[in-house]
């Protein structure tokens, strides 16, 4: 408790000197250059920050370099509004939660790879080892329910679009590190371009035994990106990934059984197991028309098979799961002035064709049984969205978007069912002074059922009651520069759901809630650089409650009223430099405790370094992550059989990463 009393104490001086360092800037004064950073998920084209009526991070090729992260999910934990969960503490299986969703994160998150969406159509959701990080260029977060419009399902709490690198001037390189729990990882990379031709290609491999027993891991990843100009007019381009993971399942470790002796590294799944390949293929044109406007055909088809066993007190499961996604979207981007006015008119088109085959096989109390599934969807989406500047420093933006699904099941009586949602957004932004803005935003944004929440796989029934869920975001925020080296972010927001989609384990079903649930939230950031040091901290108070119906009054599951993060770079002299990471998770209910019958799970603070030496073309890194070696669960939830009670999935001791990497 002294630790996360100091940590905040250090975090509310940081946040309050700030301003006090703060100074009027002048008119000579050059800004931030990352504010010149553009972001593409916000309206399917190349905006600006300062232009986007929604709170936006953008994390760059540098943050990533600096950063302690392993991963993705880890990059992302220090970022204000985003909360993440290492499940099986051994870095595979993640939710990351935009704008407090709680469980259900993974459902109302959307995840995209350059455009491309990798949720899954099942309750899978994203799977975030699909991208290694020393794939990744930079990574764009945009908050709240904006990108419903754009991009259709999912898109609840945020959109979060993973940008990989692409080739320029020929650069070749690799990275080996090892570390605790035998940790193994190597990449290697090759980008450059030819003539009209600019490629990429990388590769890694990474093994790992876990923090705990049964968390072994091993994966392999292949990724390629070209772009062809085949002329001043036209470029091509094509991108694919390849996948392959076999993670073990460690299980969560419930009250009685740490009761009973179990330790925190223990397993009492130790057979349990997630093997999965994925590929992709993405590519189309990209058509340059009038002066700056252009029509663009992304082309993509995705398929990834996953087996798994999961074991429990009645029994064990067997699933083999195969998904085939094709996805088709034309768009065009019309940026011409009318009138006089400044003007940026996107519309477009989403076609997406899954198909899951499904075999499941399982034992519960000794009977033995077996499954053969097919599920489809297939969903259309129309979507326009136009953003007009009658002023330089003032623009004004709202679309529409009528997007409808189509599900068939087999076997199944009923074996179809057809849902469809109009959507719409509006917002203003004000640039005040240079990149600094004030902005406001409302957007109905929306997810449909899963299939595997519409099908009942032990009745081959689907639920025809089953609603899509909607929500209504208000968002209001500045961003503001006082000085060259100082820049914050304030927004506020609320987000009212109705029909909120949920597995009740009172009922042991999927549904729709019969209450409202109301989110309401602060987001505070601030950035200071001086001459060798950097300093960002970052807080967010969230309130998400169940208003009415069974839980009125409830706070939802999984969502911490209280997020805060620290971090520091530290330019040492000589080619040494030292990142610090502070993260602190506050109480929350337990996954599934809806009535909130159960004391909160605890809080928590980690603490990660990163020590850094460049020389020449090589840099030479020690991570040491947890450095407190705080005892603690990032994850929970309530067991229901044989008895109600908690469930721990415990969260990795102080560990180490130490490597070396080469670029030329």
């Amino acid at each position: 408790m002294k630790k996360r009393k100091l940590f905040l104490g250090c975090l509310a001086v940081f946040l309050f000197t700030s301003f006090c360092w703060a100074e009027e800037p002048t008119r000579d004064e050059p800004s931030i250059t990352t504010m010149e950073e553009v972001v593409v998920t916000a309206t399917r084209q190349e905006e600006k920050i300062s232009s986007v009526p929604a709170n936006v991070t953008v994390v760059t090729e540098t943050d990533i370099k600096n950063s302690t992260a392993y991963d993705i999910p880890d990059l992302l934990r220090k970022q204000a509004g985003v909360i993440v969960n290492d499940i099986a503490g051994n870095r595979r299986s993640y939710t990351v939660d935009l704008r407090s969703f709680g469980e259900t994160a993974p459902l109302n998150t959307l995840v995209l790879v350059d455009g491309r969406r990798i949720n899954q159509a099942d309750l899978s959701g994203s799977d975030w080892s699909l991208i290694p990080l020393d794939r990744v260029k930079k990574i764009e977060i945009i908050r709240g329910g904006r990108g419903s419009v754009l991009y259709g399902d999912n898109a609840s709490g945020g959109v979060i679009n993973i940008i990989t690198k692409e080739g320029e001037a020929f650069k070749t390189g690799g990275e080996i590190s090892g570390g605790s729990y035998d940790t193994f990882k190597g990449s290697a990379f090759v980008s450059g371009t030819q003539s009209k031709l600019s490629y990429a290609l990388s590769g890694s491999y990474l093994t790992s035994d876990g923090y705990r027993d049964n968390s072994d891991t091993e994966a392999k990843d292949v990724g390629i990106n070209l772009g062809y100009y085949q002329n001043d007019i036209i470029k091509w381009n094509l991108s694919s990934g390849y996948h392959k993971d076999s993670t073990g399942l460690p299980g969560a470790i419930k009250t009685s059984e740490f009761a009973a002796g179990a330790s925190r590294t223990d397993s009492l799944q130790p057979d349990d197991f997630a093997d999965v390949e994925d590929y992709y293929v993405k590519g189309g044109p990209k058509i340059f028309f009038l002066s700056d406007s252009e029509f663009k055909m992304d082309i993509s088809f995705r398929k990834r098979n996953s087996l798994s066993f999961a074991s429990f007190d009645a029994g064990n499961f067997t699933g083999d799961t195969d998904i085939n996604t094709i996805a088709v979207s034309p768009q065009i981007i019309f940026k011409e002035a009318v009138f006089g006015i400044d003007n940026r008119l996107v519309v477009g088109f989403d076609y997406t064709d899954v198909v899951e085959d499904i075999t499941n096989r399982s034992i519960f109390f000794g009977t033995p049984s077996t499954g053969i599934f097919e599920l489809k969807k297939k969903n259309y989406g129309y979507y326009i969205h136009d953003e007009i500047r009658p002023w330089e420093n003032f623009a004004i933006s709202g679309g529409y978007r009528y997007d409808r699904a189509e599900f068939k099941f087999k076997p199944s009586t009923p074996d179809k069912k057809t849902m469809s949602e109009d959507l719409f957004t509006a917002g203003a932004n004000y640039n005040f002074y240079d990149k600094s803005s004030i902005y406001i935003s409302f957007a109905r944004s929306f997810r449909y059922p899963v299939l595997d929440e519409i099908f009942n796989f032990f009745t081959n029934t689907i639920d025809t009651t089953l609603m899509p869920q909607t929500s209504d975001n208000y968002e209001f925020g500045i961003r503001h520069y006082f000085t060259k080296s100082l820049f914050a972010n304030v927004n506020i927001f609320r987000i009212d759901t109705k029909n909120e989609l949920i597995y009740n384990p009172n009922s042991f079903s999927n549904e729709n809630l019969d209450g409202k649930t109301r989110r309401d939230g602060f987001e505070f950031s601030v950035t200071k650089s001086f001459d060798k040091v950097t300093l960002s901290g970052n807080y967010t108070f969230t309130d998400a409650t169940i208003r009415n119906g069974q839980f009125e009054n409830k706070a939802f599951p999984n969502v911490p009223r209280h997020k805060a993060a620290l971090s520091g770079l530290f330019t040492i002299g000589k080619g040494l430099s030292l990142t610090v990471d502070g993260i602190y998770v506050g109480e929350r209910p337990f996954i599934s405790d809806f009535s909130n019958d159960f004391k909160d799970q605890e809080d928590y603070l980690i603490v990660n370094t990163k020590l850094k030496y460049l020389w020449k073309n090589m840099t030479v890194f020690l991570n040491v992550n947890n450095i407190t070696d705080e005892e603690y669960s990032e994850y929970g939830g309530i067991s229901t059989f044989p008895i109600i009670e908690p469930g721990f999935f415990p969260s990795p001791e102080i560990n180490f990463l130490a490597g070396i990497s080469a670029d030329f």
